[in-house]
């Protein structure tokens, strides 16, 4: 199970605003769904919070400390150890799967679900939590079934019960590093080295934030530059001055909660006005909200402060005039690119990164292609291995349609077994399991 193995208590985590693995630990619970509570260590606390602060002293002087449910103290863990001693599923189970899926996005997990309930043998790793970037999301209004709208992390976790209820195994905090492939059989490492053998695998990694190339960000993650986390910095937030930046609807959905606790809330967008590249009820809802303004043609160029955000500096684009205002926060929505490096070579890319399958070949194929059918829509170069997502060359940015490539790619991936080992999906696995180490055997291994 992808939950931890005991809520009775709070985590509670104790450190600094401003420090930047405080904030790593608090996006990871958050969006894992870890009830915890956080001491910020800046702010002068009750008696209690007090007595916490000195015992947590006396057994670790780094900072930040997590203290888990059973009384074992952590100090200034990272993701991984956290995950590991929360119980969260962090290694794979078997060596072999029917399907590996790459990313636990939308895309990901829908597919995992078609996956699981016909048969497959499905396992899902996720370099993060599953929930990809829809889990930063406050409040999702547009999807099918939830006609009040609910938050990402909450879509996230409900999808995560359901895939896991059809029998697929959900794997966290692992990265897939390589892709190998010969004649019939698949293998994804991990970044432990791990190394997984799959009839097929479906690459549904998504897309990452995009950084904000402007001098003094970098340094600034975390300590007051935010990417995508609204959600989990709003209440820190409180009474202060944040600025937004960017125009789409994780933007819209970002200043609008962050409204509801900070004292101004500004969206800077290049646009001429939000209207140009945001859904119009979310532009409604901002002209309605008395304490977020818009800047149109701004964006930032610069940022500093002495170990967190004191002032970012806004360039007016039509106007090309600069100006130095104070913040408090900012939060950057600029878009997403892939993270495919590690595919380079193996699956084919566009210029940007973005994976390309057989809806992006010409008729015959593309070169050396083994096979005398084409590909299959949404089948990369490689035979049996399946693009669907944001990841996806041309893709359409929606939560709705990444969710529908997810679930089409299982159709494909059945189609493909049926094809190439001519029995019906998750039927009949040993034999087609010694097909492969025959197969492997002799031809010397992966390739």
């Amino acid at each position: 199970m992808l939950h931890p193995t005991f809520f009775e208590q709070d985590v509670r985590l104790l450190g600094h605003r401003w420090s930047p693995r405080v904030h790593e630990l608090k996006r990871f619970l958050a969006r894992s769904g870890v009830r915890f509570r956080w001491f910020d260590l800046d702010i002068e606390g009750d008696a209690e919070v007090r007595r916490i602060v000195a015992e947590a002293r006396s057994t670790s002087q780094a900072f930040p400390i997590v203290i888990l449910p059973d009384g074992v103290v952590l100090s200034d863990p990272d993701v991984q150890t956290l995950a590991e001693r929360l119980g969260l599923p962090t290694e794979p189970t078997s060596a072999l799967y029917d399907l590996v899926v790459i990313g636990g996005g939308p895309a990901g997990l829908a597919a995992s679900i078609s996956g699981g309930s016909e048969g497959l043998r499905t396992v899902v790793v996720e370099q993060d939590v599953p929930g990809g970037q829809a889990s930063y999301s406050a409040l999702i209004e547009n999807y099918p079934g939830f006609p009040s709208g609910l938050d990402g992390s909450d879509l996230a976790r409900r999808t995560v019960e359901q895939a896991e209820r059809f029998g697929v195994e959900i794997v966290v905090t692992r990265r897939a590093t390589s892709l190998r492939c010969n004649e019939l059989e698949r293998r994804v490492t991990l970044d432990d080295g791990t190394e997984l053998a799959a009839h097929t695998v479906l690459l549904a990694i998504g897309v990452s934030f995009r950084w904000l190339d402007a001098p003094g960000c970098a340094a600034l993650v975390g300590a007051g530059v935010y990417y995508g986390a609204a959600t989990v910095e709003a209440s820190a937030c409180s009474g202060q001055e944040v600025y937004v930046l960017g125009g789409g609807n994780s933007a819209g959905q970002a200043a609008l909660f962050l409204a509801r606790f900070a004292r101004q809330v500004h969206i800077m967008t290049l646009g001429g006005g939000l209207e140009e590249s945001m859904s119009r009820y979310l532009v409604e809802r901002i002209e309605q909200t008395p304490n977020v303004a818009v800047h149109p043609h701004t964006t930032v160029i610069d940022a500093g402060g002495t170990g967190h955000v004191e002032w970012i500096l806004l360039r007016d684009t039509r106007a090309n005039e600069t100006r130095r205002v104070p913040a408090d926060a900012l939060f950057v929505f600029i878009g997403a690119a892939p993270r495919s490096d590690w595919l380079d070579g193996t699956i084919d890319r566009d210029d940007e990164g973005f994976l390309l399958c057989g809806l992006d070949y010409l008729p015959g194929g593309p070169e050396d292609w083994p096979l005398e059918r084409r590909p299959y829509p949404l089948e990369t170069r490689v035979p049996g291995v399946f693009v669907a997502g944001d990841v996806r060359k041309g893709s359409v940015k929606r939560l709705t349609v990444a969710a529908g490539e997810g679930t089409m790619a299982i159709d494909l991936v059945h189609r493909y077994l049926e094809g190439t080992f001519g029995r019906p999906a998750g039927t009949d696995r040993e034999s087609t399991s010694a097909s492969m180490t025959a197969a492997a055997s002799a031809s010397g291994g992966p390739t």
